[in-house]
């Protein structure tokens, strides 16, 4: 086997096959840009020699050899471009080997057994998946703060809810495959052709940035159009040299823990459903109100062992947690949990790098208090203000906010209404959101391959509708009197988010009652769930 982790596979031979189409797409390209320099050439040999000499053939040799400079100049801009535009780097929290010395050991003990050359360095992203990336462009290294000295393995990015979730057994059978793709960047060919996708890939980016100026965006554009030319005509053969690199890593790997990756790979399914139920139902709510959970990666945990209880899907799950989990093996774990769960937030909600005095940590024991409470008290807030808004008169009784009064308004009176409500809120919203302060931007933002602007945002839900909104408030209402009036508490679920608690135990039946009074004006179903917990829609509740 070659020092390369490529071997003699199908898979190999594809990938190397298929990075010399690439190649040979960037020679073309060159000789293109060369032809006209090679006609001028011999244009000018002529005239020198006597044999193409005076009438036309003075004025083709001027009119090609002016077309060659020019051609020539324009060619140098792009390549110029396409050298030096810096790929886009992942957001990741960077794990140093201080930091995570046993993580280091297990990841080159896992490349030496697989005879392929170890990462020269590992990070984590906030998300379920793990990959190779390189980073050996010199603006890369001016972000890591260390120089890079010629050809270097890729850096390792392993997904952070692997690490708190998994056995250290299953982390290795699983990272397997992965790091057995460290090989093909010490193949000159595969790192040829990858670093010229790169590079046009890059360019593209550059060029659909901002202009520099009235010659300035002209010039970008010229340079944008070649190389999205050239980028789509790698494209095939790009994809297939990286769907050979990846047969070629997954049949090396076959020789390490080849049995347990099979149970593995299953761990990583439940850890993906289990992470993004924690992110959509646990993490958004607190990141909406400047509330950043400071442990999702322990949180999930949590809700996976919540969820393979509820569905019985791990059998020998209590065993399973007995053994190492991976997560040991780094030396401050809370540490580097909180800068995954701050770099997750920046991420899937756009808050800003630091904690402030609007965007500060909750852990898990103050998040019923200060998250799901105040979610409620506020969005029960904002309800009766689109009830002021819209002139609707106060319920009879003691002066203050009352449940009597959402229900008076929203019962008997058909579908009209609820919309109507339910588009005030949206507005009420949209004013809100319009209202908050732009994203700080952050030193490091500079240097994250974006260049000023803050982490791109991956949003986890699309906009509510009015409808949904309506239902959420009209819940949230119905939590305050609860926690008001008869004694509940607001408590958290790992899989569904904020709870309401009533004599210590969830109560899951509250939506079917609310859908019945927003969606078809019927107050009964609710009135009886009032009645039977004892909740008094008349008396007044406290609000933010």
């Amino acid at each position: 086997m070659s020092g390369t982790g490529l071997g003699e596979s199908l898979g190999a031979q594809a990938a190397r096959s298929r990075a010399l189409a690439v190649l040979r797409i960037r020679s073309r390209a060159l000789a293109v840009a060369l032809l006209p320099a090679a006609v001028a050439v011999v244009l000018l040999t002529g005239g020198t020699t006597g044999h193409m000499s005076g009438g036309s053939w003075d004025t083709a040799r001027w009119v090609v050899t002016l077309f060659a400079v020019l051609v020539l100049v324009l060619a140098a801009a792009v390549a110029a471009v396409i050298v030096r535009a810096r790929p886009a780097l992942s957001p990741t929290v960077e794990l140093s080997e201080e930091s995570a010395p046993d993580l280091y050991r297990l990841v080159r003990d896992v490349a030496e057994r697989l005879e392929v050359p170890a990462p020269s360095a590992l990070a984590l992203t906030p998300d379920c998946d793990s990959w190779l990336e390189d980073r050996t462009h010199p603006a890369h290294a001016i972000r890591s703060g260390r120089r890079r000295r010629g050809a270097e393995a890729p850096v390792l990015v392993i997904g952070s809810p692997f690490l708190w979730w998994m056995r250290v057994a299953e982390l290795r059978a699983v990272l397997a495959p992965v790091v057995a793709g460290t090989g093909p960047s010490a193949q000159p060919d595969i790192a040829a052709a990858r670093r010229f996708v790169r590079g046009l890939d890059a360019a593209v980016a550059v060029a659909a940035g901002p202009g520099r100026g009235t010659i300035g965006r002209p010039a970008l554009g010229f340079v944008g159009l070649i190389s999205r030319v050239l980028l789509r005509s790698c494209q095939a053969p790009a994809a297939e040299m990286e769907r050979g690199v990846a047969a070629a890593a997954s049949e090396r790997a076959q020789a390490v823990d080849y049995g347990l990756r099979i149970v593995a790979q299953e761990q990583v399914g439940l850890a993906y459903a289990g992470w993004d139920r924690l992110l959509t139902r646990v993490a958004l709510p607190a990141w909406r109100m400047g509330r950043w959970p400071s442990r999702l990666d322990a949180g999930v945990v949590s809700a996976l062992t919540e969820l393979s209880r509820r569905d019985r899907l791990a059998e020998g799950f209590t065993s399973r947690l007995g053994e190492r989990p991976a997560c040991d093996l780094l030396e401050e774990p809370g540490a580097t949990d909180e800068a995954a769960s701050l770099l997750a937030a920046r991420l899937f909600h756009g808050g800003p790098a630091e904690a402030g005095p609007d965007w500060s940590p909750v852990s898990w024991q103050q998040y019923p208090e200060e998250v799901v409470d105040r979610k409620w008290r506020t969005e029960a807030a904002r309800l009766h203000r689109v009830l002021d808004d819209m002139g609707v008169p106060p319920s009879t009784g003691p002066d203050g906010p009352t449940l009597a009064r959402v229900m008076d308004h929203l019962s008997g009176r058909g579908e009209d209404v609820g919309e109507t409500l339910g588009a005030g809120i949206s507005a009420e919203v949209a004013r809100e959101e319009a209202a908050t302060p732009p994203v700080p931007k952050s030193p490091g933002d500079a240097l994250n391959g974006w260049g000023a602007d803050p982490l791109p945002l991956f949003p986890l839900q699309p906009p509510r509708s009015g409808r949904e909104l309506l239902a959420d408030h009209v819940t949230a209402m119905v939590c305050c009197a609860a926690v008001d009036t008869a004694g509940a508490a607001p408590g958290l679920d790992w899989l569904d988010g904020p709870a309401l608690l009533i004599h210590g135990e969830r109560r899951g039946d509250l939506a079917a009652a609310v859908l019945s009074l927003t969606e078809d004006g019927d107050v009964s179903p609710l009135r009886t769930w009032l009645t039977k917990l004892g909740i008094r829609a008349e008396k007044p509740v406290r609000l933010v």
